[in-house]
């Protein structure tokens, strides 16, 4: 027979020809079978060997077990096995492990995120509550690359039952699932630094709040437990504390503390620019306090919650939104459900849908949800409304400028609300230009003059002029300061991409404009779309990209009519100069000529130097800075600036509105120390 003949071959051939069922190998195989002759297939025409055919009662059995011993010899996992080790991972013990996410990637950034989420919940809790922030923040070194920050506000505080939760576990918070303006949003921030605290030291958290002056202040110790994302009371208690209401949270935990760039000073000295209502106090590790106080004693206006707008919504959200409606008819589902749909809207997408307006919503199948959602996004409906929105406002944006940075020249613009995606936002841009940030760019170039020709004179190197230094951009989202990531931010791109050069700066590269400028930058909106869970950077939206261009177009113009003014003032200077510095060569040449009083003369030319150039004498227009209008110099020719929705008038920032346009301040810095940002 072929297959006798095939197995009395060598066995190392045997062993590659010999085919066994599936999931079956050849340590499954008896001696016995294997020395069995193998039958011919008559049913293909390649011939094959078969093994016998083991009983229909042990088939199961063996086949089942062959898996098993073939992964086991092998080391490979099974089905089985792999079932196993599968199990749910909560969010808490995602974000332990890749805290980066959160912000946490190194020490120092570390502290700082620990400090930034425990602001941004004092300062939305005061704000909600109607009060003037007043914040206090510690840092105190208990050991080596070990600090305790510790952040106390005078809000309405929390109630005894939701201070666990609200500590303890990531993912819970009040401010996720609504569309209203706040610095926080995904209920993760000081829970995960409360986590990372716990990881790195050991340490619980620990929270004092007390909600008013006849309550008890109840104080906790906690832990959060990343397997099950709960919290874990360690300590519960009744403590006397000397404030009527706040709240007080300390987190000990592993960093490392630097002064300069992206700091925990320079976050607390832009927050304080954003937020001129509110005063903050940092004592640092030193022992060293540091008081920025208010700018303005006007609170911003409070937003308003809002819901969705249909061009904001995704299929499988309205799909959601159809199931978990209350609403009995479909034209109540759209008016009720969204944002800006009227009866009549309603029955028109309900028309374009070809679905009945006192259909049930609960009803709606899938292919025609989809039908809806692509006849609501076709239907024009009004933009969303803007009360949900709290922007800082014109005159509180010049307040923090002036209280932060010693410039000259400050302007700044709000720019009416837009919208992406269904969800309204609105850009606010300042400017703050000379003072500390720089000499004019004009007095660098005519002593780089003056530097060459006396290279030249003397044959040696007098002094070397150095290149001006780039802008400084402060980019903020809801009031709050982002100090990274500056590459991937939309607000750097529209800044870089707008041409300063018709604005009268130079701008080499296409980068930041060159100069002694700081360019404010705040983007308000009911949800940022950060680029990440760190909220660092914005993403890039062309409309986001499109309204802060137009803002710094805004205020370039007026920084440009300032610089003009400026230009032509020192331009009539010089003249001037010339001609008195040969002034006395002319009456000589005069005098031989004809006699004439030579002081008479002078005198005359003088004069009529002086009159011909009169704009040398004009002191540029110096408005606001001390609420008592211009400082100095010629009369303002305006009114006072309107204000922007939340700005209000602020105390020693009347902004006129002059040759220079509205909102503009300008004020005389000779002599003053510098301000916080730029010590």
């Amino acid at each position: 027979m072929a297959g006798s003949a095939t197995l009395n071959r060598p066995r190392s051939k045997a062993k590659d020809q010999l085919q066994l069922p599936f999931g079956q190998d050849e340590s499954a195989v008896t001696p016995a079978e294997s020395s069995m002759p193998a039958k011919s297939s008559t049913k293909s025409k390649d011939r094959t060997v078969k093994s016998a055919k083991p009983s229909k009662a042990a088939a199961p059995r063996e086949e089942s077990g062959t898996g098993k011993r073939r992964a086991a010899k092998s080391g490979f996992a099974t089905a089985e096995s792999m079932s196993k080790s599968q199990r749910e991972i909560s969010v808490s013990e995602f974000f332990a492990k890749n805290r980066h996410l959160l912000g946490f990637d190194n020490k120092r950034k570390a502290l700082l995120t620990t400090v930034k989420e425990a602001v941004d919940n004092s300062l939305d809790a005061c704000e909600e509550a109607g009060l003037l922030p007043d914040v206090h923040v510690r840092i105190s070194q208990t050991d080596a690359e070990r600090y305790a920050v510790t952040v106390r506000d005078n809000g309405p505080g929390i109630v005894k039952q939701q201070i666990p939760n609200v500590f303890g576990k990531l993912l819970y918070g009040s401010k996720f699932h609504r569309l209203k303006m706040s610095r926080g949003q995904q209920g993760i921030g000081i829970s995960a630094a409360g986590m990372y605290g716990l990881l790195t030291t050991g340490k619980s958290v620990r929270i004092t709040s007390r909600t008013g002056k006849r309550s008890d202040a109840h104080y906790y110790e906690l832990q959060i437990n990343t397997k099950t994302n709960d919290p874990q009371i360690v300590k519960e208690k009744t403590v006397s504390v000397d404030w009527e209401h706040g709240t007080e949270v300390t987190i000990e935990l592993v960093a490392t503390y630097q002064k300069g760039r992206a700091s925990v000073d320079e976050y607390l000295e832009l927050t304080a620019i954003a937020n001129p209502h509110a005063r903050f106090e940092f004592v640092d590790p030193d022992g060293a306090v540091v008081v920025l106080p208010r700018g303005t004693d006007v609170a911003p206006a409070p937003a308003v919650e809002i819901k969705p707008h249909p061009y904001g919504i995704e299929l499988g959200v309205l799909i959601k939104m159809l199931k978990d409606t209350r609403a009995k008819t479909m034209s109540q589902f759209l008016s009720h459900e969204f944002s800006r749909v009227s009866s009549g809207t309603a029955s028109t997408i309900c028309e374009k849908a070809d679905v009945g307006a006192r259909s049930n919503p609960h009803r709606i199948g899938t292919h025609e949800a989809e039908t809806l959602y692509k006849a609501m996004q076709e239907t024009p409906i009004r933009a969303p409304a803007t009360n949900c929105l709290s922007p800082i406002g014109e005159q509180q944006v010049l307040a923090g400028l002036l209280k932060g940075v010693k410039a000259e020249f400050f302007t700044a613009t709000t720019r009416p609300p837009a919208v992406y995606r269904g969800n309204p936002f609105q850009i606010e841009v300042g400017l703050a230009y000379g003072g500390e940030l720089g000499p004019d760019p004009s007095a660098e170039e005519e002593q780089a003059k003056q530097a060459s020709e006396a290279v030249v004179r003397r044959g040696k190197v007098v002094t070397e002029s150095k290149a001006p230094s780039a802008a400084k951009l402060l980019r903020f989202a809801n009031r709050v300061p982002l100090l990274f990531q500056p590459g991937g931010c939309c607000i750097t791109k529209a800044v870089t991409e707008t041409d300063w050069r018709r604005y009268g700066l130079s701008q080499p590269g296409g980068g930041l404009p060159q100069g002694p400028l700081a360019i404010f930058v705040h983007m308000a909106s009911v949800w940022v779309p950060f680029t990440s869970e760190g909220k660092e950077a914005v993403a890039d939206y062309d409309e986001i990209r499109k309204e802060i261009k137009l803002a710094v177009q805004d205020c370039g113009r007026k920084l440009q009519a300032y610089l003009n003014r400026r230009k032509k003032q020192k331009y009539e200077s010089d003249r001037r100069s010339i001609f008195q510095r040969y002034i006395g060569e002319l009456v000589n040449s005069v005098a031989a000529i004809k006699r004439i009083n030579k002081q008479e003369l002078t005198d005359q030319l003088l004069a009529i130097a002086t009159k011909v150039t009169a704009r040398a004498d004009e002191e540029v227009e110096l408005i606001g800075g001390d609420g008592a209008g211009p400082a100095r110099g010629k009369k303002s020719s305006g009114k006072a600036g309107k204000n922007a929705k939340g700005g209000g008038k602020t105390a020693g920032t009347e902004a006129a509105s002059s040759e220079y346009g509205e909102n503009t301040i300008v004020v005389d810095r000779a002599g003053e120390a510098p301000g916080p940002l730029f010590k």
